[in-house]
């Protein structure tokens, strides 16, 4: 149920003096799409009238069933900072439907609210924090993006080091004008890498953040006269860009993770929730970590997580419990990468949860050594995987994993792994400069 009515909507409209309305929706890709609209259609566009053609979309529909319905949801309005004020532009996001009046399956917005509804049937409330990664790059004399960085700062350096200082700080102020409630911004470890945190909330409307949050930081950036990105690995032998996502489950307004009497004072309700997304979380992967560019941040050395496991206490698992308990009760799990779609990404890690929860999945004892210090006889012998090394290999785990299957729905699921082989095996197919460097005058 909306908090703001359409004459809620329409009287904000007129006090902000808007004039144009963005109406944002996202491709299964995760990249935001918009249409605008004069403040004129408004009120058409509360009354769910507003059509648009989804032919064109990534992985939405065919042309012949093009003609897709956007309806706003009124509690995401806000007004773009950026923009005159007194000629102001607004945004809401919306649902996608068919002409018919039914959810559009390619939606991932509507996959996520599917899976929200499972855990509310279950009665639970799913709450999400993330971590989210980016660097801030020098453009070229055209405004072409280079990958040359803007500073030589590093883990919570400070200006004058830290040049990107000014963007970072002018990117939070227009998130919290837009709604955000920002915990923490810092320099990360690599140069030119940032990180902002805001407070979590619930999952829909956290992956609404997330995906508002990477829009708005490059539109700021470029007004710094920089080129943000959410790309996981773009430069060699530094640390890759993470979304280390936090995921907590209440129930009649209490912590469902919290048991004081519990091992590590977790319930067997969280040590199942992450037993669940231990099972799954190869085939996780390919949602959570969609580029080809996104394994070169899950390998060793880099801080990024590697290997199957799950630790009360040290950052070298996959999945770690914060030392927060009670109402801060929550997992952690570090591979997802800012590239992904974050409501996609929520969907399938909060089912899979949900999963471990319904088969009672019990998760391996807790590793509390260095795993990235073990031999791999030694990993072994504790039953310690790996996670998929490519995307063609974390595709083949997508397909091997009918519940996430499932998650995604048909229409998703076979866009998502058609387009992602076909993203692969180009990959697969280039001959790179290193390649050329290494054995061209040897062989």
């Amino acid at each position: 149920m909306s908090k703001h009515s359409k004459e809620d909507i329409l009287a904000l409209a007129e006090k902000s003096h808007v004039k144009f309305v963005r109406l944002q929706f996202t491709d299964i890709l995760g990249i935001v799409k918009n249409v605008a609209i004069p403040v004129s259609q408004l009120e058409k566009a509360l009354n769910d009238e507003i059509m648009f053609d989804g032919s064109s979309i990534e992985g939405f529909t065919r042309i012949e069933e093009s003609d897709m319905n956007l309806r706003p949801d009124r509690d995401t309005w806000t007004t773009f900072p950026w923009r005159p004020r007194e000629q102001a532009t607004a945004r809401m996001i919306c649902d996608v439907y068919r002409y018919d009046g039914q959810p559009f399956e390619g939606d991932p917005r509507f996959v996520l609210k599917k899976v929200l509804s499972e855990a509310s049937e279950m009665g639970y409330k799913v709450n999400v924090g993330p971590e989210c990664e980016f660097f801030l790059f020098r453009i070229t004399d055209t405004g072409e993006p280079t990958t040359r960085t803007h500073d030589k700062a590093g883990y919570f350096d400070l200006a004058p080091i830290d040049k990107g200082e000014d963007a970072r700080r002018d990117i939070v102020l227009t998130l919290e004008e837009m709604g955000f409630e920002i915990e923490a911004s810092h320099h990360e470890v690599a140069a030119g890498q940032h990180e902002i945190d805001f407070k979590y909330d619930d999952a829909l409307t956290t992956a609404d953040r997330v995906a508002t949050l990477k829009f708005v930081t490059k539109t700021i950036a470029s007004l710094h006269g920089l080129h943000a990105t959410f790309m996981p690995k773009p430069i060699f032998g530094i640390n890759g860009s993470g979304m280390h996502t936090h995921v907590s489950l209440f129930k009649d307004g209490r912590n469902a993770f919290y048991d004081p009497n519990g091992q590590y004072q977790l319930s067997e309700t969280a040590l199942h929730f992450i037993g669940g997304v231990l099972e799954h979380c190869p085939a996780i992967t390919a949602i959570a970590n969609p580029l080809v560019n996104s394994y070169k941040r899950l390998v060793p050395g880099y801080e990024a997580p590697v290997y199957i496991a799950w630790s009360a206490h040290n950052r070298s698992s996959l999945i770690r419990v914060p030392v927060s308990r009670e109402k801060g009760t929550r997992m952690e799990l570090r591979s997802p990468d800012p590239s992904c779609n974050p409501y996609l990404t929520l969907a399938v890690v909060i089912r899979a949860g949900l999963d471990g929860i319904k088969r009672k999945i019990q998760p391996p004892a807790s590793i509390d050594k260095n795993i990235y210090d073990m031999t791999y006889e030694q990993r072994k012998a504790l039953g310690i995987r790996s996670l998929p090394a490519s995307l063609a290999e974390a595709i083949d785990a997508l397909t091997q994993d009918p519940l996430i299957a499932e998650t995604l729905g048909d229409h998703i699921y076979s866009h998502f792994v058609r387009a992602k082989r076909i993203e692969s095996d180009i990959y697969r197919l280039q001959v790179t400069d290193w390649e050329v460097k290494q054995y061209l005058s040897v062989f």
